[in-house]
């Protein structure tokens, strides 16, 4: 099913690190460690690079520090369940809306089911066809915009260059305080999604850092005033009871 991977040869060349940084992160999840090898060289083959967790555990602590842009996660893993990993990483604001794709041997519809309730946005059952494989995951990718381009995120006609730490919109530059800064990259990674005072809190500001919900406010009404220009649609949109989202459709 899966081409070997084949030995490395001596003196083969390191790929540049800049255009490595510009390829989707994938975290592979699997305690099979021959089948966590065959991933990594056909995923790596395609593009993407890769890290890999053995187990539920470690996969919340390598999704936390490497910040993956979509997870393959076994279904049985040893210490904490795909399962239970799937449900953290909803809970989460930060993750939430991080791409994973189940893989499991189990075949009855119900576990699809479950895996797919859990949160799970896929699911494919093993032994599985690489070619499949990589279609949803390109899928998965371009509907959560998690594919980079040269450091930048792009959303309507608002552009930002995160190496650069530049803002701008209909080609004029925006210039934006630190706070701003990060609020407007939070909203870019996740267009259109509606966060609370409270989920913004955790992912701009931090879960250790006590301030009030109603400090997001003043900090709207900040990015709002930088970024919307005379004439300028105003693409933040606040949501009655709800929060605030980057969206160019009206309520």
């Amino acid at each position: 099913m899966f081409p070997m991977a084949p030995t490395p040869r001596e003196g083969t060349r390191v790929q540049d690190s800049a255009s490595s940084l510009a390829k989707p992160l994938v975290l592979v999840v699997e305690d099979e460690a021959a089948l966590a090898t065959m991933l990594r060289y056909n995923l790596e083959k395609q593009g993407f690079r890769v890290e890999e967790a053995g187990d539920g555990q470690e996969a919340l602590t390598r999704i936390a520090e490497t910040q993956p842009d979509l997870v393959l996660l076994d279904w049985m893993l040893p210490v904490m369940s795909g399962i239970e990993v799937c449900r953290q990483i909803r809970r989460r604001a930060q993750t939430r809306d991080l791409p994973v794709i189940m893989v499991t041997a189990r075949t009855e519809d119900q576990d699809a089911v479950r895996g797919l309730n859990t949160g799970a946005d896929d699911y494919i059952t093993k032994p599985f066809n690489m070619d499949a494989l990589l279609a949803r995951m390109r899928a998965l990718l371009r509907r959560s915009n998690a594919v980079p381009v040269k450091g930048q995120l792009v959303f309507h006609d608002i552009a930002m260059d995160l190496a650069a730490h530049r803002v701008t919109r209909n080609g004029r530059r925006v210039h934006l305080g630190p706070t701003e800064f990060r609020l407007l990259e939070f909203f870019m990674q996740h267009p259109r999604r509606v966060f609370s005072r409270e989920e913004l809190l955790d992912a701009v500001w931090g879960p250790d850092i006590h301030v009030e919900p109603r400090t997001v406010d003043v900090h709207i009404r900040r990015l709002r005033k930088s970024i919307n220009g005379e004439g300028e649609l105003d693409v933040v949109r606040t949501v009655r009871t709800a929060g605030y989202a980057l969206d160019t459709e009206p309520v």
